[in-house]
């Protein structure tokens, strides 16, 4: 027997949901000035475009090897600091690390012709030396996340006396994989005809690629899970940071984005030891010193696949692998990095952090 809607069973229905708008209009309306990247930090050397930010030290004594983080080109480093209660630097900080952190700015269209020479060889290495310079030491820890991951490994290679610890996460190494959607597009792009046209590489064009890999789950789906949790305050807030950072997209300079494409991604030249730069051998060979390569089993960017292999390529004998049941985004902003990434990599660093008796180079 069908049940009947009557006057009473609509008006309440109606009162209900006038209520829930209501309340996701009130919690909307409170939005309009949410802070990200919040953690202190000073701006201590500019060149171009690039700044070095150094976090303000959160413990009386930080290690006296000073960490240098290295992030991708593609979006900005605020990943990192999204939040106070999720914040990979701040974890650090509050571990005793003196951190640094390269923001790579936002290249204009007079920035076409920057080469991975001009990023790596050029604003990589005199933020490195700069970090030296100031924490009084010969040699620091990279720290690279995603595609500055891959930078720190190439920058190691060929400058290993001034790298005491090499720690990557979630970093392509070996692109010749078809588990992950990057390793999928990049492997039919046409990067030469796209530079050509282009000149910088949109972030609105690369972020709308990206979209298109997966359109359910990162279009349609977490946009339901908004419209179901308008009323909750703390959901709002942290969809608000994470679409803030989605979206804010620094175009890609034309020229280092062609090579690293086409020599990192579709010749995989970098897992085959047969990459160079300014005419250098990038050799996997000189990577001796401590190397910790941490990765996601989840990663729908940068699958295990790629990041795995990175360990057995070289010749360090101090050298772990750290393996964490998340994705690319939440391996920063999980509550699982909080509880279990940061504080593994903080324990495998701190002692390899202690200043040795070298003199200045």
């Amino acid at each position: 027997m069908e049940e009947k809607v009557t006057s009473t069973t609509m008006t309440g229905l109606m009162y209900q949901l006038y209520e829930r708008v209501k309340k996701s209009i009130d919690t909307l309306s409170r939005m309009t000035n949410i802070d990200v990247g919040t953690t202190p930090a000073d701006v201590v050397y500019t060149v171009d475009k690039v700044k070095l930010l150094h976090y303000r030290p959160m413990v009386k004594d930080p290690a006296p090897i000073p960490i240098l983080v290295v992030y991708a080109l593609v979006n900005r480093y605020y990943m990192l600091d999204l939040q106070p209660d999720r914040s990979m630097i701040k974890n650090l900080l509050n571990a005793g690390f003196d951190v640094y952190l390269i923001d790579w700015g936002y290249p204009t269209r007079a920035d076409r012709f920057l080469t991975l020479e001009d990023y790596i060889l050029g604003y990589m290495d005199e933020c490195v030396d700069f970090v030296r310079k100031q924490a009084g030491t010969s040699s620091i820890t990279l720290f690279g996340i995603c595609q500055g991951g891959t930078f720190c490994i190439i920058y190691s290679t060929l400058f290993p006396e001034k790298v005491k610890n090499l720690v990557t996460v979630v970093s392509p190494f070996d692109c010749d994989t078809d588990q992950g959607l990057l390793n999928v597009w990049s492997s039919s792009m046409n990067v030469d005809k796209l530079v050509d046209v282009m000149g910088n590489v949109s972030g609105d064009f690369l972020n709308f690629a990206f979209l298109l890999l997966n359109p359910f789950r990162l279009m349609f789906h977490k946009y339901v899970d908004f419209l179901e949790n308008l009323e909750d305050e703390n959901f709002v807030t942290n969809f608000v940071r994470m679409e803030r950072w989605i979206f804010d997209s620094p175009d890609q300079a034309g020229e280092a984005f062609r090579k690293f494409i086409k020599d990192i991604y579709q010749q995989n030249l970098l897992a085959k030891n047969r990459f160079y730069l300014g005419g250098r051998h990038a050799d996997l060979n000189n990577l001796k010193m401590p190397v910790l390569n941490v990765f996601a089993e989840f990663d729908h960017l940068v699958p295990p696949s790629s990041s795995r292999p990175f360990t057995d390529s070289i010749p360090s004998k101090d050298k772990q692998m750290l393996s964490f049941n998340t994705g690319h985004i939440g391996i920063f902003v999980g509550s699982r990095s909080q509880k279990e990434v940061c504080p593994k990599i903080a324990e495998w660093l701190l002692p390899r952090s202690q200043k040795e008796s070298t003199k200045k180079k």
